[in-house]
């Protein structure tokens, strides 16, 4: 028993410790803005029309502001915001949390930045995101463009490591141990996967700060919204239709973690205004390796909805 204790108070002392070097090594760039009682963490650079940037699973605003925001900073006025309970914005109450809240939450927070009618880029579970802003709130966005986008349900069964960390046991043992014990091997292993068949860019890491991702807070936020991420897809997948503002899709067609037929090739099909790009050869994070690529999507985008003069 006294060693169950001593392991227990070393668990929790060093997920602190991880905690605070994650904070202090990568604190926040931007501001925050308060919606119905919610902080969410929003960088803004560049002027120009307004482009809304939505991380994906595990991420932060510094996934964006990498590669693709610095693209797109002479020409618009970009928007990073940090997803509810990841980075440093508040969670969602459990229960409330999930894709169709964040873009209510998210449409709040851009209008009190003066962007009314952005283009919403979303990657990944950020595309999952943006969709629902586009279904839900048509009157707040000019154009959408979905990179490496989860829309259609799938069969595959909800990885092991979620369906721990989102149960209740889960998230009160096996969260602080991860948080206090993953050595940083693991983590240069987990990347490389995310990034594969590309390599990790040089400095990513450094930039990204994975550590912030692993504090027990955001663990827990990201492994509930992966949770029931199935089942809100499922509930917006029939409403694609109504989607009539310009759309760029934008998919690689080496992508082991979202499947490009399944979802990017059937979106196109459900939107009637959806044109889409193919990356040949590319994995799962083309905003960093084919970032000139996603922001001429973007380009594309801004020119149909008369934002930009056509390339």
């Amino acid at each position: 028993m006294a060693l169950v204790a001593a392991i227990s108070a070393a668990t929790l002392w060093r997920a602190a410790r991880a905690e605070a070097r994650a904070e202090a090594s990568h604190p926040p760039h931007g501001r925050m803005i308060a919606v119905d009682g919610t902080r969410i963490h929003a960088e803004v650079m560049g002027s120009g029309p307004d482009v809304v940037l939505i991380h994906g699973s595990s991420g932060n605003t510094r996934d964006m502001s990498f590669a693709l925001a610095p693209l797109l900073a002479d020409r618009y006025r970009v928007i990073l915001f940090d997803r509810p309970g990841l980075g440093y914005s508040d969670p969602l109450p459990k229960g409330h949390e999930g894709i169709s809240e964040q873009a209510d939450l998210l449409v709040g927070a851009a209008q009190r930045l003066g962007a009314d009618r952005p283009i919403v880029v979303g990657q990944s579970y950020g595309g999952a995101v943006a969709l629902a802003w586009a279904v839900h709130h048509p009157e707040a966005l000019s154009a959408l463009v979905p990179v490496s986008a989860a829309s259609h349900p799938w069969e595959v069964p909800l990885d092991l490591f979620y369906r721990i960390t989102s149960s209740r046991l889960g998230a009160r043992l096996a969260v602080p141990l991860l948080t206090a014990w993953v050595p940083q091997s693991k983590i240069e292993t987990t990347l490389r996967e995310v990034f594969a068949p590309q390599p990790v860019p040089k400095g990513y890491g450094d930039h990204f700060g994975p550590r912030l991702t692993l504090r027990r807070s955001s663990l827990r936020a990201n492994a509930r919204q992966r949770a029931n991420l199935l089942a809100e897809i499922e509930a917006l997948a029939p409403l694609y239709d109504q989607i009539a503002v310009p759309t760029e899709i934008i998919h690689g067609t080496a992508d082991i973690t979202v499947d490009p037929g399944l979802h990017s090739r059937a979106l196109a099909d459900r939107i009637k205004t959806a044109e889409i790009t193919w990356l040949d050869g590319i994995g799962h994070m083309p905003q960093h390796v084919a970032a000139p690529e996603v922001a001429a999507a973007i380009d594309r985008a801004a020119a149909r909805a008369g934002l930009r003069k056509p390339l």
